[in-house]
C-alpha cells in the first residue's frame, strides 16, 4: 500500500548535493537531499522538468513486478496524479541519475556492523499490526529503504520524508515490497521540512533513517533531530555523513589544498560539513542515547569511473567556489585527474561516518 500524505520537507539533505545549486553538477557524495538526494558532500544534477515519457527512475534490479508488472502498479505502490502537478513554490528537482549512479557505493559503504545492535533494539520492542514503523528523512529516491528494509526481519512500514515531490514519486516505485523473513514492507510519503519533525510526528516510530543528510544540517537542524528522537524513544540510524577526508592515488600536490577548499565549502552558511557526526553524537548523547559510530568509506577504482568522474567535478567545483583563486590550477588538476580516471589509473577513498543513535525507550515508543 502506498499513501502519499502530503506536505513535509527536508531543506538540504539524501537527497539535496553540498554546496551546489539545483543547476550545478553533481559534485561529491551525499546520497541526496533529499542528501542522497540531499547530499553529503556530493551534488547531483538537477532537472528543470521532466519530459513526457521519461518515466520514473528505476533502482537496480527495480521497476517491474512478476510477469514484468509496472512497479507503479504493484499492490504496495499507487501513486496519486494530484502530487504530479508543479507549482511556482515547489522545491529544486534533482535529476535522479545522479542518486542512481551513486547508489551502489553508498550500499557498499554503509556500516552493517552498526546493524546487530539494531536489531537487538528492534527485537525487544512490542509488536505491531502493522509492523516496524520507520521514518526514512531526506529520502531522495529511497535508496536507504532499499538497501535496509531486506536486511531487517518481519513486517515494516516506511515513512518517506522529503522536499522534492518527484524524489518521493521515485521512492514510492522503487520501494522494496519485502524484508529479509519476506514479510510485507509498505510505504507513504510526505512532504515538509526538517523544523517540523517533531516528537508527535515520530509517534509509533521504530527507527529514524537518514543517508547523507547530517552534513547538511546546521547545528540548530541536528538538536532539533536528536531532541524528536529522543522524546520519541526511537533509535536513529543516520548513514553517510562525510568526514572531510578524501585519498586520492596516485596523489597529486593539489590534493590537500582542493580537500581543504572543499571542506570551507561545505561549513557555509552555518552547515555542520564535517563537524556534522561529532555534533549530532553529542546531541544525542546529551539526550541520554547510547551513540556507536562506524567509518563508511566510499572505494571507487576502475569499475566506478563513471561516479569517480562526477563527483571529481562536484568536488573540484565545490572548492574553486570557495577558494576562485585556485582557477586555473584547478582546472589543470581537475584535467589530469578525469584523464586518469578514463585511463583506469585512479582510485579514490572518500570517507563517510555512519551513526547509529539508541535512544532511552520511553513511554511513547512502540
Amino acid at each position: 500500500m502506498f499513501v502519499d500524505s502530503g506536505a513535509w520537507s527536508c531543506a538540504g539533505s539524501d537527497s539535496v548535493g553540498h554546496g551546489q545549486s539545483p543547476a550545478e553538477a553533481p559534485g561529491p557524495a551525499g546520497e541526496g537531499s533529499s542528501a542522497e538526494a540531499l547530499g553529503d558532500g556530493h551534488g547531483r544534477p538537477s532537472v528543470d522538468s521532466l519530459a513526457e515519457g521519461d518515466g520514473p527512475w528505476r533502482a537496480p534490479g527495480a521497476g517491474t513486478g512478476r510477469g514484468g508488472q509496472p512497479a507503479a502498479d504493484r499492490g504496495t505502490v499507487r501513486l496519486r496524479e494530484a502530487s504530479v502537478g508543479v507549482r511556482a513554490d515547489d522545491p529544486p528537482r534533482y535529476a535522479p541519475e545522479w542518486l542512481r549512479l551513486r547508489e551502489p557505493a553508498d550500499a557498499a559503504a554503509r556500516a552493517r556492523d552498526l546493524l546487530d545492535p539494531l536489531r537487538i533494539r528492534l527485537a525487544n520492542l512490542p509488536g505491531r499490526a502493522d509492523g516496524l514503523v520507520v521514518h526514512d528523512v531526506g529520502c531522495g529516491t529511497g535508496s536507504m529503504g532499499r538497501w535496509l528494509a531486506p536486511l531487517l526481519d518481519g513486517a515494516q512500514h516506511w515513512v518517506l520524508h522529503d522536499r522534492d515531490p518527484y524524489l518521493l514519486h521515485f521512492a514510492a516505485v522503487a520501494a522494496p515490497r519485502t524484508a529479509a523473513d519476506g514479510s510485507r514492507v509498505t510505504v507513504e510519503t510526505r512532504r515538509g521540512d526538517l523544523a517540523r519533525l517533531t516528537p508527535d510526528t515520530l509517534t509509533g516510530a521504530a527507527l529514524v533513517t537518514a543517508s547523507a543528510l547530517l552534513d547538511v544540517l546546521t547545528p540548530e537542524e541536528v538538536g532539533t533531530l536528536a531532541a524528536a528522537c529522543a522524546a520519541a524513544g526511537c533509535p536513529a540510524l543516520l548513514t553517510l555523513s562525510v568526514a572531510g577526508r578524501v585519498d586520492l592515488t596516485p596523489a597529486h600536490p593539489l590534493d590537500a589544498e582542493i580537500t581543504e577548499a572543499f571542506n570551507a565549502h561545505q561549513r557555509r552558511t552555518g552547515m555542520l560539513g564535517p563537524d556534522a557526526v561529532d555534533a549530532a553524537a553529542e546531541a544525542f548523547a546529551g539526550h541520554g542515547a547510547t551513540v556507536r559510530t562506524h567509518s563508511s568509506p566510499w572505494r571507487l577504482g576502475p569499475d566506478e569511473a563513471e561516479l569517480t568522474a562526477q563527483w571529481l567535478r562536484g568536488w573540484v567545483g565545490a572548492a574553486v567556489e570557495q577558494r576562485p583563486e585556485l582557477g586555473e590550477r584547478a582546472d589543470r588538476y581537475l584535467a589530469e585527474r578525469l584523464a586518469a580516471c578514463a585511463a583506469g589509473e585512479l582510485r579514490v577513498v572518500v570517507h563517510h561516518t555512519d551513526l547509529l543513535a539508541l535512544c532511552r525507550p520511553t513511554g511513547g515508543a512502540p
